[in-house]
């Protein structure tokens, strides 16, 4: 037991609860030996899904909750008053050590507001960040953040650079990763009032390799591997990204399947054309974690399917044997003794 990673599964959150919740849970406990897995939610509703699967059951727990957050709720009168929700229960096991990590594919703002109120921030963290993988011509790189921090100040810019460089060094594996602010030129001069404050105090960070400015028609390209910004440039650049992805796939799709002589074209690249846009499948990248809690927090997509959430489990795996908010916390430290 002591080698297995808890990870505690929202299965009420999201548009397609429960089914393909616990779909994507029981998939990822399936394929690892190192998974112990802990479902939280209304008790017949999970164990009705269950039943369509087999799985090792001493693996698999399922901790009833009697409450749901739903999506339009208030997120901090809904933390408070629903204290045997779903998300409730699940975050609560994360800040108790009983459980490693918490995914949800629920109302994000719930998510955010209870990961910092109930899990709690590492000493020296002035904000968590939102932080998911998106794809590259050459990989992934990170973005932070994507939904936390819309009124973010220099220091809490700073503080995502060297976070996003901990994760992905140890979890994606990119020795010495690119860090580069969203801007809107190249020119260290340039941008707003928050990207002039903050680009001079990352130049004289010694713990992360920061290349200066990234315009936003650059990131797909890889130019660097961690992008800075604050939550409302960063939501922008998700969701445009999925947007043009997802439009992208079906543009191809739908011209490959044009005529005879296209279709005969399509048979011939489809083994090549799969593996491409598989690349750019979000689902493949797992969700976005809470970078600066105590403990993992996972958010994925609100219209998560079985694929996500399978890899959202996987990635609490990593992140936990790889310690990231142990990593991070003396990261931190390390940089207050220095002044």
């Amino acid at each position: 037991m002591s080698d297995l990673v808890r990870v505690v599964v929202d299965a009420m959150g999201g548009d397609n609860a429960p089914a393909e919740i616990v779909k994507g849970a029981i998939a990822a406990v399936n394929s690892r030996e190192d998974i112990y897995l802990i479902l939280t939610g209304l008790k017949d509703a999970v164990e009705r899904e269950l039943k369509q699967y087999s799985y090792p059951a001493d693996r698999v727990e399922v901790v009833p909750t009697t409450q749901v957050i739903e999506t339009a709720e208030p997120p901090v009168a809904a933390i408070r008053t629903k204290k045997d929700s779903s998300i409730v229960v699940g975050l609560t096991m994360v800040r108790r050590g009983q459980a490693d990590a918490f995914v949800s594919a629920g109302s994000s703002g719930a998510v955010l507001v209870g990961g910092q109120a109930i899990v709690g921030r590492i000493k020296g963290i002035e904000r968590p960040a939102l932080a998911p993988l998106i794809p590259t011509k050459d990989g992934v790189a990170l973005l932070i953040d994507c939904g936390a921090n819309v009124d973010a100040r220099p220091s809490h810019l700073v503080q995502f650079a060297k976070m996003g460089s901990i994760y992905m060094e140890h979890v994606v594996g990119v020795k010495r990763p690119r860090v580069g602010i969203v801007n809107i030129g190249a020119e260290e001069e340039k941008g707003n009032a928050l990207v002039k404050e903050t680009f001079p105090l990352l130049k004289e960070q010694r713990d992360i390799h920061f290349t200066g400015s990234v315009e936003a028609r650059d990131i797909p390209y890889g130019a660097c591997d961690v992008v800075v910004c604050e939550a409302f440039v960063g939501n922008v650049i998700l969701k445009l990204y999925e947007g043009v992805g997802a439009v992208m796939i079906k543009k191809i799709k739908g011209g490959l399947m044009t005529n005879l002589r296209t279709k005969l074209g399509a048979v011939l690249i489809k083994p090549a054309l799969k593996r491409t846009l598989k690349a750019f499948d979000a689902t493949e990248y797992g969700g976005a974690p809470l970078l600066g809690l105590k403990g993992l927090v996972v958010k994925t997509h609100g219209s998560s399917k079985a694929a996500e959430v399978e890899h959202s489990v996987y990635q609490c795996v990593q992140f936990k044997q790889q310690q990231i908010s142990e990593k991070i916390e003396k990261a931190i430290h390390q940089n207050e003794e220095t002044y």
